[in-house]
């Protein structure tokens, strides 16, 4: 209510605002505006020798895979230009395509750099045929590479991984390609053992997936590829619960062990075809007696001594008991 009855107030303000508005004086000042500013842009398309920059940026392409660059690559070159203002007005508002450098192509021929006439041609074929070159920066481009050792690695997945609620991964991961050639000096590779992988989330996978994964990257050091698909299998699920019963292993043959309770449920994840494959006989919980007979508070953790490989994600309840021993001889 209280909106509404703002709104109510301030309307006949507002509806007498704007009925007295000079809105015939305002257009005819937009439309000067407008002209002039056409005006303007007429004689600066006409105006020769306008001066501008022109920042062109530079993409390396067939570099070997074994070497690598002596110095830092610059990523763009900043180029000092004149021409008639319609022009400069174009190369302003184009969109900049990249200064490609075949790099394989200067090491073969024996440059280390790229400078001169060489450079400046590359840089005119990215403006009009009227534009003069008045300078550019940086003026040449170390292209000096030195060779490397290489080593083949296995590859880590660093990240964490994470299904639906019916799913699990149903066995290892893996990687394609599963190895990557790292490039460097032969003292860094020397302390890589293994190629580890970008820290990654992947969430509620619900199949099997492919997906790319990125090399994490290390100083002075250069992976081919620097990107692999990581291979996920993901199964459907269901739960399964058995009772097993608890026994001891090692027992002095003047003793008797009894566990309170003596069984536990025994509980996995298991895929839908190996559901009626699995039976309670193949889950034992057979603890050692040397392992526990010492426990001063008569409790016992439990842990499976068998199971099958086919159930994941396996719980014991409850996870310890109680146990009490007795001697036969007194009977």
């Amino acid at each position: 209510m209280e909106v509404k009855a703002l709104i109510e107030k301030w309307k006949p303000k507002a509806e007498a605002f704007f009925s007295t508005f000079p809105w015939k004086n305002t257009l005819f000042f937009l439309l000067f505006l407008l002209l002039a500013f056409i005006f303007w842009l007429m004689l600066f398309f006409q105006k020769e020798n306008v001066e501008g920059t022109y920042r062109i940026p530079l993409k390396y392409s067939n570099i070997p895979e074994d070497v690598v660059f002596d110095h830092p690559l610059p990523d763009y070159v900043e180029v000092s230009i004149t021409d008639n203002g319609a022009a400069i007005f174009r190369l302003d508002i184009s969109k900049k395509d990249s200064l490609e450098i075949h790099v394989a192509e200067f090491i073969e021929g024996g440059y280390s750099s790229l400078q001169g006439d060489q450079y400046r041609q590359l840089i005119r074929s990215r403006l009009f045929t009227s534009t003069n070159i008045r300078g550019y920066y940086p003026m040449s481009i170390n292209l000096s590479t030195s060779k490397l050792q290489s080593k083949e690695l296995r590859i880590a997945f660093d990240g964490e991984i994470t299904t639906s609620r019916a799913n699990l991964v149903a066995d290892s991961i893996t990687f394609l390609p599963e190895n990557v050639t790292a490039y460097g000096s032969g003292e860094s590779l020397s302390k890589l053992e293994k190629a580890v992988t970008e820290y990654t989330l992947f969430k509620n996978l619900k199949a099997t997936s492919q997906l790319p994964v990125k090399i994490n990257r290390v100083d002075g050091i250069k992976f081919v590829p620097d990107q692999v698909e990581i291979f996920i299998p993901v199964k459907e699920y269901t739960e399964r619960t058995f009772e097993v019963p608890i026994t001891a292993t090692g027992v002095p043959a003047r003793l008797d062990v009894k566990f309170f309770p003596s069984r536990a449920n025994v509980s996995f994840s298991v895929t839908l075809d190996e559901y009626r494959k699995i039976a309670p006989e193949d889950f034992e919980i057979r603890l050692n007696y040397r392992s526990f007979h010492e426990n001063e508070d008569g409790r016992v953790e439990l842990q499976l001594s068998k199971h099958p490989s086919a159930a994941q994600n396996i719980r014991i309840s409850p996870s310890s008991v109680e146990f009490l021993f007795e001697s036969k001889t007194g009977k």
